[in-house]
């Protein structure tokens, strides 16, 4: 039995309360919506879009936080009033600062200095602490130093592969192929993520082989991103051959969560058509997406071209990753795009010329 007067119950004793938060809260969650877009110069192929943007945390890091407090809670390593820490480029730090909240926790996100400001608001308005680091590729050591000091490190990069339950628990590729079964083209032809932590790319492509599905992966990154580098030589020592504008993907170093031998295809996507193809969706669906959508967009587009030239037929599924609204003083700055020296006019006609028949 545990007794609830020595320390070890009372950590017990606020794990199970913890879980028992967590498990409302999913049962509460409604899943996310599937969005189907047909493009006449790709006939034969059907474009499928799971809007992640619509969890209460407004992206897909709302699933991956959820799941890093879990195993937090059950490795028996998240104490009460312990403070939380994790480094995150922003939308992980939203959705950690939100299930914090829930649970009764101080967080501490940190950040690069160069975060999109409208991300650091969220993250400040829930409450939480943000670190901010000048040098992006510090935050990692940033976060262990507040580990060091006594706060429970969730480690996004270093546990998100095995942090979600890959084999199903209405992880997002469970979630994807239940949402397909009545579709014309069932089982999609791919299904197409970026690399953030690597958890999402390895949770679908674990899934598909569980399932024994022909279904391929590709993952979508900005030009010379560390997994493309890595991917292509399966060199987990790969760094980033340059910087991104488009944040949560193109990672400048390969992350724990990388798992290069679950995955297909890597299509590299430069910044200014992701940002072109984001602008895009907001035509399509009548809402603002963040960058990374976009990258996923462009890259769909890409294999939709090798399928056509093929006289293929089938289904490409993605994802809409985060909410526009917190890149309204980046991307969908005009002036912003001028410094970053993104000609947005052009990377439109560019867009325009690739759906087109």
């Amino acid at each position: 039995m545990i007794n609830p007067q020595s320390p070890a119950g009372d950590d017990r004793l606020f794990s199970a309360h913890a879980i028992s938060l967590l498990r409302q809260e999913a049962a509460r969650s409604a899943d996310t919506h599937l969005l189907r877009f047909d493009l006449p110069a790709f006939p034969g192929i059907r474009f499928y879009f799971k809007d992640e943007s619509a969890h209460p945390t407004g992206s897909l890091k709302h699933r991956l936080a959820r799941s890093l407090f879990l195993y937090a809670l059950c490795n028996g390593r998240l104490s009460a009033g312990q403070a939380v820490v994790d480094a995150s480029s922003g939308s992980t730090a939203i959705s950690e600062a939100w299930f914090a909240r829930l649970l009764g926790l101080p967080f501490i996100a940190v950040m690069p200095a160069c975060t999109a400001p409208g991300k650091i608001h969220a993250v400040q308005a829930l409450g939480a602490l943000c670190d901010l680091v000048d040098d992006p590729a510090e935050v990692h050591q940033r976060a262990a130093w507040h580990a060091a000091n006594g706060a429970c490190h969730l480690d996004q990069f270093g546990l998100a592969e095995r942090a979600t339950d890959w084999r199903g628990n209405n992880n997002i590729a469970e979630s994807i192929i239940q949402q397909m079964a009545h579709e014309p083209d069932a089982e999609p032809a791919w299904i197409v993520c970026g690399a953030g932590t690597g958890g999402t790319s390895a949770t679908i492509g674990r899934y598909l082989r569980y399932r024994g599905m022909a279904t391929r992966l590709c993952v979508a990154e900005p030009a010379g991103s560390a997994f493309a580098e890595g991917w292509k030589h399966r060199d987990y020592s790969a760094v980033a051959s340059r910087c991104t504008l488009i944040e949560g993907i193109g990672r400048p170093r390969v992350e724990p969560g990388f798992l290069f031998d679950v995955v297909d295809a890597v299509l590299e996507v430069e910044d200014a058509d992701s940002i072109a193809a984001a602008w895009a969706l907001e035509a399509w669906f009548g809402r603002r997406y963040g960058g990374s959508s976009g990258t996923n967009l462009s890259a769909c587009l890409k294999l939709a071209a090798g399928m056509r030239q093929r006289s293929e037929s089938g289904s490409i599924v993605s994802l809409l990753c985060d909410v526009g609204d917190r890149y309204l003083e980046t991307i969908y700055d005009r002036d912003w795009l001028m410094a970053g020296q993104i000609d947005i006019e052009q990377a439109q006609r560019q867009f325009a010329q690739s759906v087109s028949a």
